[in-house]
């Protein structure tokens, strides 16, 4: 299985906000270099939803440890990518250190996702596959959970456009239509009656790799002057609402 959606990943991550005009030559710069992902194939403008459901304590302890270290962060998060009953559910412990992340993914069924969220520990039954790293995964996730208390607080979605490398070690993907709204529910909604814009008119780019920086992906950001910038959907989320909507 792919280790960008699958169990243990570490690999650097360097985010930039540029202009759709910027964004569409990216666009045909790397397609000299990467291929689509398969979710982006014969999507209009290459792209498929993103929906994000990040979870935080009462007192939003992630959020705080965010503002107050930003070179370590946390996240805990459910990703999905549809309603549809049988679509599965993705569970995420992300941690930032710097430009390196350190990701642990694994995936359940839909139905298994009040139970975990309530804090009780899945059968094996609900996981999407048995592997034993998986199985971790979601002992983990559980685990920061129960630490933390945490509980719905934020959906965030967005179309994106996603490019990856044959061996998959290389990530170039470009977030549009960023919003987020306050959510204290574990439904996988995929509407919001109020959204909230983020990094509007701004498309956020994101490159991904693994040990090495490419030379080509050196050479994209030198060719069209691209400026690092920090660049947290749960965090910038949160302090648009202002965090006492997200109790």
């Amino acid at each position: 299985m792919s280790r960008l959606r699958w169990g243990s990943h570490t690999h650097h991550e360097l985010n930039y906000l540029v202009s759709e005009k910027t964004a569409l030559r990216v666009r045909e710069y790397v397609q000299c270099h990467l291929d689509f992902h398969e979710y982006s194939v014969g999507r209009p403008n290459y792209s498929y939803p993103v929906h994000t459901l990040y979870l935080d304590s009462d007192d939003l302890a992630l959020y705080w440890k965010a503002i107050n270290d930003v070179e370590h962060r946390c996240q805990l998060r459910v990703r999905y990518y549809s309603a549809h009953p049988e679509a599965p559910v993705h569970l995420e412990v992300k941690r930032r250190q710097a430009d390196v992340v350190r990701r642990l993914r694994c995936e359940i069924r839909p139905e298994a996702i009040f139970l975990v969220l309530a804090g009780h520990l899945a059968d094996e039954q609900h996981l999407a596959s048995g592997h034993p790293a998986h199985l971790f995964a979601l002992q983990v996730f559980i685990a920061l959970l129960r630490s933390l208390g945490a509980k719905p607080k934020l959906h965030v979605a967005y179309q994106r456009e996603c490019y990856v490398s044959d061996d998959e070690t290389v990530r170039v993907t470009m977030d549009r239509e960023i919003a987020c709204e306050a959510s204290d529910t574990a439904e996988l909604n995929v509407r919001m009656d109020h959204p909230c814009p983020l990094f509007r008119p701004c498309v956020l780019l994101e490159l991904s790799f693994g040990e090495r920086f490419p030379d080509w992906l050196r050479g994209l950001v030198e060719h069209f002057s691209l400026k690092e910038c920090e660049a947290d959907k749960y965090f910038e989320g949160i302090s648009a609402l202002g965090h006492p909507f997200c109790r």
